[in-house]
């Protein structure tokens, strides 16, 4: 199975190009790209009033205000410290790179601005994380819209975190393979002894989201992540939160994925079921083949 990359390389290689031009002495263009992301995410790399020596990356986030209420604005001044400005208009975060003053670890700092959508996102598990890790239950359940009809929800207990992905399949096909890739998913982590229990529910919410609004839909699927300490640690929480935050595109890559892979092979069976055919069809009785196969009418 793939993995899908945690950051935006399109940022990261177009930024990486602008600072190696700046450095060989290369006159600075202007630039204004706008690039899109998973979960109607928006990225807008663009110079501030005209200064081509000034790029301001932004982003913009449908579901930024429920994070910001999980610490996402103390988590991003922590992580772009002095180089976080006052958002451009229509977008939720702006991180500027001066070419006049590049920083000297500039590959790690550019790698921080394809992680911006991470670091976003990173705020309510860090936050829950750190409920668990002080045994501080009876907090508000973290609930986040992060897509029109999908949700994702973060509880913190004494002994674990649970997070539970509400997604919306587009047809009864999806919900058939989603299942199946479910089934196959809980089979591999039962042989590690340290990937967290995953569960899976189609239609009905799980336990943990009983009596609360969450949608009941024949379309509809709930998959529950338990993390216990061993994931949710300083030592190990920056790698879950890598891989958790991305799980609803992994899921719905791989049943893409799926149904490409089966209408390959369903091709490739019908056109060999088509060559069975044309050799099995038989010879017209008055049609005469030469020595060299060549086939002639005789005329009477």
């Amino acid at each position: 199975m793939i993995l899908l990359d945690i950051n935006n390389r399109v940022v990261e290689e177009t930024l990486t190009v602008k600072i190696k031009n700046s450095q060989t002495g290369l006159k600075n263009e202007s630039i204004d790209i706008t690039v899109a992301d998973f979960d109607g995410v928006l990225y807008h790399i663009s110079n501030v009033n005209g200064d081509k020596s000034k790029i301001r990356t932004s982003i913009s986030l449908k579901f930024y205000k429920q994070l910001q209420e999980h610490g996402a604005d103390e988590l991003l001044r922590r992580e772009y410290g002095s180089h976080l400005i006052t958002p451009e208009p229509g977008y939720n975060v702006s991180v500027l790179l001066d070419l006049e003053d590049i920083p000297q670890d500039w590959q790690g700092f550019v790698k921080k601005l394809g992680l911006l959508k991470r670091n976003c996102f990173a705020s309510v598990f860090e936050k829950y994380f750190d409920f668990q890790e002080k045994g501080d239950e009876g907090q508000k359940r973290a609930v986040i819209p992060y897509r029109d009809d999908e949700t994702l929800y973060v509880e913190a207990k004494a002994d674990r975190v649970t997070v539970v992905f509400s997604t919306r399949f587009r047809n009864e096909d999806d919900v058939i393979l989603g299942k199946v890739f479910m089934q196959e998913l809980k089979e591999g982590l039962r042989a590690s002894h340290t990937a967290p229990p995953v569960l899976f529910s189609h239609r009905e919410p799980p336990m943990e989201l009983q009596n609360t609004d969450a949608k009941v839909d024949n379309n509809v699927g709930y998959v529950t992540f338990v993390l216990f300490p061993r994931h949710t640690s300083k030592a190990t929480r920056d790698n879950t939160i890598n891989l958790i935050h991305m799980f609803r595109h992994y899921l719905h890559y791989h049943i893409k994925c799926s149904k490409a892979y089966i209408q390959s092979r369903m091709r490739a069976k019908t056109s060999d079921f088509l060559k069975v055919l044309n050799r099995a069809r038989p010879e017209k009785a008055t049609d005469k083949k030469t020595m060299s196969g060549r086939v002639f009418v005789r005329r009477d």
